[in-house]
């Protein structure tokens, strides 16, 4: 009998004022375990890292796929969440049979869906899909870090820390924000450059 194929899927980015929202997609091979899998958020920087490299090592399918700052803002942050937990789950190879997904909402895919809250915590391939979704976006705020380095990216990832509220006030917007989400858009809205559009 053919082994059902299920990954896990989960998201990053969803809070943050600026970049991209991630998502991940994972099949675990069964015949290699990874130990220590968990929640992301429940991890330190270089545990995800490590865990990183053998979920793309060891996993039967990996995938990442994401939504861009034009696509979060047309179609606001949850769908644009799903649309890229959508991408990563087609873009696997071998395919799933049927995905488990993190939270209360499921993409709109072909295959069977199951939402699972708290799966993060609950379902190995879930935390692995979270773990690659989490690294796979740091990364890219450290890219736009070097770019835009007066927000200080590389550091809070675009969450609306002191450092980077205070940031904003002091810069504006940068071309990565995200200007539907309400202190960038206070921010505009106070420079009244919302109302010359």
């Amino acid at each position: 009998m053919k082994l059902r194929l299920i990954c896990g899927v989960d998201e990053a980015g969803r809070g943050p004022l600026a970049g991209p929202v991630v998502a991940a997609a994972v099949i675990l091979d069964p015949a290699r375990p990874i130990s220590g899998l968990k929640d992301s958020k429940k991890l330190s920087a270089a545990q995800r890292d490590r865990l990183a490299d053998e979920i793309r090592e060891k996993a039967l399918a990996w995938a990442i796929a994401s939504a861009d700052l034009d696509e979060i803002a047309r179609l606001n942050i949850l769908h644009a969440s799903l649309l890229a937990m959508k991408r990563a789950v087609e873009s696997l190879q071998p395919a799933a049979d049927e995905a488990w997904v993190d939270g209360n909402r499921c993409p709109g895919i072909a295959i069977t869906c199951r939402a699972i809250v708290k799966g993060d915590a609950l379902e190995p391939a879930i935390s692995a899909a979270s773990i690659l979704a989490k690294t796979a976006r740091d990364k890219e705020m450290a890219r736009l870090a070097v770019i835009h380095p007066e927000y200080g990216f590389d550091r809070h990832s675009g969450y609306p820390t002191p450092e980077h509220l205070a940031a904003l006030e002091r810069h504006g917007p940068s071309p990565v924000h995200r200007l539907t989400f309400g202190p960038v858009k206070k921010w505009l809205s106070a420079h009244e450059i919302l109302d010359q559009e």
